[in-house]
């Protein structure tokens, strides 16, 4: 009985209309409930035209990049787009000093210059299904999962509203991936750390590959004798561009959101977790910053790195200041007053709160551990490999050859790595590591050690004098006595128990999660004019809204457009982030914007990036921006910073998502990197 009350509630939500904001991340296979108030926005085709299994769909134009990323297809013969930042690390990995495709662009000048990105892959989605009933009849998600991989596919099964429902996803894993095309990483990166999570932005966010395949269009490992794969469908191309109040539609990956945590959660994140974390990135980007600064070649070297620290830094910044600035905790905390009224009278409801609320209260200590160790001696480099080499070790089966296996790690590992930065890090995060954590969390063997030597830095100066993990005499026999090594094997208790609390965020971890389930039900049958939407959890969604500028401030608004002439007003050859290419100094000296150029606020110019105010979270960069007809006009690439608490709460007056204008992609893919074949095999509409 039970189950068919649980089923029957969530039909329910299902045909819940729409909030008065534009929030939500909805499941593609489920959006005919949406479709009545996405055509009042501006939508003008079908759910089917976005998902179908049936038929060629938007579905089948869209990719989970990577493996944190979204792409999307542009023409029949595989050409992808994404950002620039999604791609970075493959592109870093094709560059060197000599090659330097970061700071100068690539552009393949045909098929045949396209280079293999190794371990590079793109999942397509086959289907989603709805598995609930057959997950309450007893059937183990890992089994289903295991029976649909067995058609020659990937699959996983995700529980939805914390396991109120469970969807089965199969995907086509394609694993010859080439890079054809990035801009200048002070086009594609302009601006930095600086301008990141900031508006205005003027970003031209967005690289190209192209995905292969074999003769028969399937996923194959990489070969010369592959084809570009032939996608069931490709987005044809708006070059009309946006006005403010037009409907935009993303169509992506969103990674993780916490919309239904209560009040706990959120103050833990935004008075613990978000601050800890955030000043030991600092330390460690201050550190890698000074080094890139002194060294051409490590500024490549350290290039991704950098980036991937400083983006969730900068991101948790913007989270702390929005989730204090709308009282987000007293929020919820009024929220949950009124829910507790209520359920008072329900005996399988009442209680719900103390029960969640005295299981955070035992397991906040264990995960702050867990982020506290991960953010410091496990970001130390020389850390994670002696982690790696020992896992691998242990992998390892009879016959298989460690050494060689281990020269390979190595060879890898050193080709971005360098001892004299992760030296100055480990001294610190070490240090910070001892500071922070209680006590009895510090391993004994840890605290003589540093003792004897007098201090944090001077072990750490010990290890790296002392360890041939990283030096050309490195013995993979002779690990066991190496002494970094033996510094990681004294964290293997503490290891072991962070392991147990490795999951994406606190609500996560099953002795607090197993109370959101039935929490997330009750929310649902009390707040019936809620409109519930799935948290992201890496899975394709759809999110839409309409371009808008916002209020920043009292009296000063941001217009929803930038245009090249704030590039030009930021271009700096001093500065690395900001020095663009003389190609694009000359283009726009001359006014020699082509068919690119257009009147914005009086005066011709190409436009740059815009605004909207579709729900996105980490996961939708690269994802594809579609206007009410279908059509691509910009690439979804960043959250301004005020939005950044969107995924604990979305403020419609001021969370506002950032693209890149179609128009600006194809203009630098014409105009300055030269390669306008490209535009011959996609599908440009007026």
């Amino acid at each position: 009985m039970m189950k068919k009350v649980t089923l029957s509630l969530f039909a329910c939500v299902a045909i819940l209309l729409s909030a008065a904001a534009d929030e939500g991340m909805w499941l593609p296979s489920l959006i005919g409930s949406r479709i009545k108030d996405m055509r009042r926005k501006g939508f003008r085709l079908t759910a089917e035209d976005i998902y179908s299994v049936n038929k060629a769909s938007m579905k089948d134009a869209v990719v989970l990049f990577g493996g944190g990323c979204t792409g999307e297809f542009v023409s029949a013969e595989g050409l992808l787009l994404t950002n620039h930042h999604c791609g970075y690390g493959s592109i870093q990995s094709l560059s060197s000093v000599e090659r330097d495709y970061l700071t100068h662009g690539f552009w393949a000048q045909s098929r045949a210059g396209e280079l293999p990105v190794p371990g590079l892959s793109v999942r397509i989605l086959v289907r989603m299904e709805d598995v609930t009933e057959r997950v309450a009849a007893g059937e183990k998600p890992a089994e289903i999962a295991k029976a649909a991989s067995e058609e020659g596919h990937a699959a996983d099964v995700q529980p939805m509203y914390y396991g109120n429902q469970y969807f089965l996803f199969v995907y086509d894993v394609f694993r010859d991936v080439r890079l054809v095309g990035a801009p200048p990483s002070s086009v594609g990166k302009f601006g930095g750390d600086t301008d990141n999570w900031v508006w205005p932005r003027h970003t031209g966010d967005f690289s190209v590959f192209r995905v292969y395949a074999g003769e028969d269009n399937r996923p194959a490992d990489y070969s010369k004798a592959n084809r570009p794969y032939r996608p069931k469908r490709h987005f044809p191309i708006s070059v009309k561009g946006v006005d403010e109040g037009d409907f935009t539609m993303i169509y992506g990956f969103p990674g993780n959101t916490q919309e239904y945590v209560t009040s706990d959660a959120v103050e833990y994140v935004a008075e613990v977790s978000d601050p800890m974390k955030i000043e030991l990135r600092t330390q460690r980007l201050d550190i890698i910053s000074a080094a890139q600064a002194e060294d051409p070649a490590v500024r490549i070297q350290y290039a991704s790195k950098h980036a991937s620290i400083a983006n969730a830094w900068k991101k948790w910044q913007g989270e702390v200041l929005g989730l204090r600035r709308l009282g987000t905790a007293d929020k919820k905390r009024a929220y949950e007053k009124r829910f507790a009224a209520w359920a008072a009278s329900k005996p399988e409801y009442a209680g719900l709160l103390d029960s969640i609320r005295t299981a955070y209260d035992a397991a906040k200590p264990e995960y702050y551990v867990y982020e506290l160790y991960t953010e410091s001696v496990g970001a130390i480099e020389a850390v994670r490999f002696a982690s790696q080499l020992t896992a691998r070790r242990s992998r390892m089966k009879e016959g298989e050859d460690f050494a060689s296996a281990a020269r390979e790690m190595r060879e890898s590992f050193m080709k971005d790595y360098s001892p004299k930065i992760d030296r100055a890090i480990a001294r610190k995060m070490l240090g910070e590591f001892l500071d922070r954590m209680p006590a009895d969390r510090v391993p004994a063997e840890l605290t003589a050690a540093v003792a004897e030597c007098g201090g944090a830095s001077e072990y750490v100066d010990r290890l790296y004098d002392n360890t041939t993990l990283t030096a050309e005499s490195f013995d993979p026999a002779k690990i066991d006595d190496d002494p970094m090594v033996r510094f990681v094997a004294m964290f293997s208790p503490l290891r072991k128990r962070i392991a147990e609390s490795a999951y994406r965020n606190l609500s996560n971890i099953p002795s607090v999660e197993r109370w959101y389930r039935p929490f997330v039900r009750a929310m649902m049958e009390w707040d019936r004019d809620r409109a519930f939407f799935p948290d992201a959890n890496l899975t394709l969604r759809v999110a839409y809204g309409s371009v808008a500028g916002y209020e920043y401030a009292d009296g000063e608004y941001h217009r929803p457009v930038s245009t090249l002439e704030g590039v030009m007003e930021k271009d700096n050859p001093e500065i690395y982030d900001y020095d663009v290419p003389q190609r694009l100094r000359d283009i726009h000296a001359a006014k020699d914007y082509g068919r690119w150029g257009c009147e914005i606020a009086g005066r011709v110019s190409v436009p740059v990036c815009f605004l909207a105010t579709n729900h996105t979270s980490g996961g939708n960069s690269g994802s594809p921006v579609i206007n009410g007809r279908g059509e691509l006009v910009g690439i979804n690439f960043d959250r301004t910073w005020r939005s950044t608490m969107s995924d604990m709460e979305f403020d419609p007056s001021i969370c506002r998502n950032i693209s890149v204008d179609i128009r600006y992609v194809l203009f630098t893919i014409d105009k300055v990197g030269g390669a306008s074949y490209l535009l011959d095999e996609m599908d440009l509409r007026r």
